[in-house]
This record gives C-alpha cells, sequence and structure tokens, in this order.
C-alpha cells in the first residue's frame, strides 16, 4: 500500500516536470550513472587483478573478473613480514593519531563557541594566525629532535594533531546546534558546564565528530610523508612507507640498478608485480570499511559545521 501510494506521487511529480526540468534530469541521471562506472571500474579491476594469476595480467586479459583464480598475491603479502608489521602499524597511527587529535578539536572548538569566554576574539585571532603562517618542515623537524620524538611512534601520533581549519568547522557547529537558551536551561537546573559538555554538548555534535574522525583517519592513513621524515627504524614503518620502499625499485634508473645484484632485482620486481594490486585493495579496505558507518553523518555534519558565525 505504501509502495503504491509512492509510485503515485512519484508519477505525479514527474507529470509536473517541464520538458526542460525532464531533459535535465535525464542529462544529471546519466552523467552520474556514467562517473559512477568510471570511478567503480578501476576497483573492481584491481579487484579481479588482486585474484588473477600473473600471466592473465601480463597478456592483458583480466577486465572485470580474476582469470586463472588464485590467492598467492593475498599470501605473499601475509608473508611478506613488513607489510604485516606496516598495516598493524598504520592501524596504531589512525587510532592514536585519530584520537587525540579529535579530542583536542572538540576541546579547543566548544570554549571558542562560547561567547561568555574571557579574550575569545583574542584567542581565536591566535589560532587562526597559525593557518597562514607555518614554520615548515625544517623547524618541525628541529621541533621533533628536540621533543626527543625522531624515530619515535608518538611522532606520527601527536606531531601533527591539531588542524585550525578543522576546529573552526566544529566551533561554528556548535554555534549553529547549541542556542544558548539550552545551556540557561541546563544552567537552571544545576548543570555544570563541564556536565553540559559531556551530556549535552557532546551527543548532539556526533554528525561533525563523525566527519573528522574520517577526515583525520584517511589522511593520517594515506599519509607517508611525515613517516619517512620521522621514523627511523623498519619495525616503526607505516604501510605505505614500506609499499613506498617496494615500488621504488620499479622507478629506479637502469645505471642504479646495474650496480645492485640481479637475483634482488628480480625478485624485488617478481614481488610487486605478484602483490600490486592485492596491497591496494588491502591498504584502501580499512577507510571503505569505515565510510558506510559515517556516511549518514557526513553531509549534515559538513554542511552544518561549514556556516559562518
Amino acid at each position: 500500500m505504501i509502495n503504491l501510494q509512492l509510485q503515485k506521487k512519484r508519477g505525479m511529480f514527474l507529470r509536473r516536470l517541464s520538458h526542460s526540468d525532464r531533459i535535465f534530469q535525464i542529462a544529471g541521471n546519466t552523467y552520474l550513472i556514467v562517473a559512477g562506472l568510471l570511478v567503480l571500474y578501476p576497483i573492481i579491476y584491481c579487484i579481479a587483478c588482486s585474484f588473477s594469476s600473473t600471466e592473465a595480467i601480463f597478456q592483458g586479459r583480466v577486465f572485470l573478473w580474476p582469470v586463472g583464480f588464485t590467492l598467492k598475491s593475498y599470501q605473499t603479502v601475509i608473508t611478506y613480514g613488513s607489510l604485516v608489521t606496516g598495516f598493524f602499524n598504520s592501524l596504531l597511527y589512525v587510532a592514536g593519531g585519530t584520537l587525540v587529535a579529535v579530542s583536542l578539536l572538540v576541546l579547543a572548538a566548544y570554549p571558542l563557541s562560547r561567547r561568555d569566554l574571557p579574550f575569545r576574539k583574542i584567542i581565536q585571532t591566535y589560532f587562526v594566525i597559525t593557518m597562514f603562517f607555518s614554520g615548515g618542515i625544517i623547524p618541525n623537524y628541529i621541533l621533533m629532535r628536540q621533543l626527543g620524538l625522531i624515530g619515535s611512534r608518538w611522532s606520527l601520533i601527536i606531531g601533527f594533531m591539531f588542524s585550525c581549519y578543522s576546529m573552526i568547522i566544529v566551533k561554528s557547529y556548535f554555534q549553529t546546534n547549541l542556542p544558548a537558551g539550552i545551556l540557561d536551561a541546563a544552567k537552571i537546573d544545576g548543570c555544570t558546564d563541564v556536565r553540559f559538555f559531556f551530556v549535552i554538548a557532546l551527543p548532539l555534535s556526533i554528525p561533525v565528530i563523525a566527519v573528522m574522525v574520517l577526515f583525520n583517519a584517511v589522511g593520517i592513513w594515506n599519509s607517508y610523508f611525515n613517516a619517512m621524515m620521522f621514523l627511523t627504524k623498519s619495525e616503526t614503518y607505516s604501510f605505505q612507507l614500506v609499499l613506498r620502499d617496494i615500488l621504488i625499485v620499479a622507478q629506479m634508473p637502469p645505471e642504479t640498478l646495474a650496480k645492485m645484484d640481479p637475483n634482488y632485482i628480480a625478485n624485488m620486481y617478481n614481488l610487486i608485480e605478484q602483490i600490486k594490486y592485492a596491497v591496494l585493495i588491502i591498504g584502501a579496505a580499512p577507510m571503505m570499511i569505515l565510510y558506510p558507518f559515517i556516511q549518514k553523518y557526513f553531509i549534515r555534519g559538513l554542511l552544518i559545521g561549514s556556516l559562518k558565525e
């Protein structure tokens, strides 16, 4: 019964559309379908190649489904110790870095969203200045060295744990979704500022927190430059840094390769071809798994949180 009513309403809506509106709707839907297929095909191709034999990939016989089905590439990834260690290191960096970053964002954004905060404008200006003036790579490295974090996992967890731009988005969200009347009513009932923050403000800010979790998690997971700059021990390398060290062999100039052991080069090239597509799927899997749980909050949290004061 409900489906019939929905179909009738949809039919009435379509009948009300003008000829130009129908053309625009058809063109828009066609564009979205084509764009979706263009984005989806590389993912399907990588999945198919990850389960195909190396010979089938070299011969170009893989298009939409595996040819010569095999799990050899995934078995190679699992048995290659550095990739497994790097994968779990990246999970640690994402979990720790996201937890610290989002906690700091919320703790900084909520006080700045309160109009009764003393020196609010001065503090906010101080934060905004850091968006336009940064010390750069060398001062950051010197700071990390003076803190004793070079070579430590903490360098990726607390080294770049705060984004002023993200803080402004969260602050705007608090200002939009926490009217002063809610705070006044809570204070009349005897609620303290700390209790109001944890009991009322945080539950109401779940959409924007979810967006910040996704932004930080994706940024930390995909980052390799910071790991390359601050990590010195192979057991602390992130997944992307291990993958970079493997793939960089394929980009070496011939004169450099000529000076290296031929057996080592052959093994590395064989390893690259075996794990290339499997590693792409494994590397994208954590964020693809995380996104569906956050997607329902994504548009609401991003758009409302981006409103200016």
